[in-house]
């Protein structure tokens, strides 16, 4: 038997909805699990050497940890596998590299052992190894998804999009990790600024769903994570001010960071694009789509 499981990478906060708000992208890592005598794991990036080289090929591998979890869950004793993983996510920018490995591990542990749990049960479960929901779950369900844990458990939702949003990612070619990028947050915040992105994340569900660029301009502003952490991504205010300036209706941080993510008018798409490569030369503009269809799982015998 070899699972073999692909994960969408995800962009997530999209300005004011910090750890809750989250869109899957045509970025994919695939894994692959295949019966073995002792574990072994392969890896390989299509971005660089240096993503391959941080990604533990041993026991703790994260998307094996993950596989083991939903074992442990159902009391069961994980067994050993021939592990590959295929990295197409880039890794430590802000795409939810961590959240791909996870559901990978989850969704191939479940159809291993027949698919005893829901998606939403063993998505509960990778909500709780990731500690919030906002990667893990559009990397599962696929399209734009508000998720957070409610008084019974989890809750997810989806959001429409707007067809003439265009979305565009500038990818560094430094990473940032998110344990630097919440170092530098509060513990808490005035009550005003609360309010502010209670309102800006409310308008911003209306704005990807109307396509109403007006709102989209005011609603990607933020004031719980945004404003401490330009300064760890050099050149990001210059990128955001070119972005504007070329028609995009706002610029954000993709998750932790430093991928920077735009949206624009779909006509206006490849000017932004060249005023964000110009300013940013040593960063890739890339155009992907929304995936909506969510991680695949495909089982094979023989």
């Amino acid at each position: 038997m070899n699972i073999a499981v692909q994960v969408s990478g995800t962009t997530s906060n999209l300005g004011p909805g910090f750890d809750c708000l989250g869109v899957a992208l045509t970025l994919y890592n695939q894994f692959s699990f295949a019966p073995a005598e002792e574990f072994r794991c392969t890896i390989e990036s299509t971005w660089s050497a240096e993503d391959t080289a941080q990604v533990s090929n041993g026991p703790d591998n994260l998307a094996y940890r993950a596989f083991g979890l939903l074992f442990d869950h159902l009391g069961k004793t994980t067994p050993p596998v021939e592990l590959t993983i295929k990295m197409g996510v880039p890794l430590g920018r802000g795409f939810g590299s961590s959240a791909t490995a996870i559901v990978g591990g989850l969704a191939a542990a479940n159809a291993w052992l027949g698919k005893p749990l829901s998606v939403h049960e063993w998505l509960s479960l990778a909500v709780a190894l990731e500690g919030h929901p906002d990667n893990v779950v559009p990397a599962a369900l696929g399209g734009c998804q508000l998720a957070l844990m409610g008084n019974d458990g989890l809750l997810t939702c989806p959001l429409s999009w707007h067809p003439e949003i265009a979305l565009l990612v500038a990818v560094p070619s430094f990473t940032l990790s998110t344990t630097k990028a919440r170092a530098v947050l509060p513990d808490s915040v005035p009550r005003s600024d609360a309010i502010y992105n209670l309102a800006h994340t409310a308008l911003l569900a209306q704005g990807l769903a109307s396509g109403r660029g007006d709102w989209l301009c005011e609603a990607m502003q933020d004031r719980l994570h945004q404003p401490y952490r330009w300064s760890l991504i050099p050149e990001a205010q210059s990128v955001r001010t070119a972005a504007l300036a070329a028609g995009a209706w706002g610029v954000v941080i993709s998750g932790a960071g430093p991928a920077l993510l735009a949206l624009a008018p779909t006509q206006e798409r490849s000017r932004v694009a060249e005023a964000i490569a110009e300013v940013w030369p040593g960063a890739k503009v890339l155009h992907p789509q929304i995936d909506l269809q969510g991680c695949r799982c495909d089982v094979t015998t023989g």
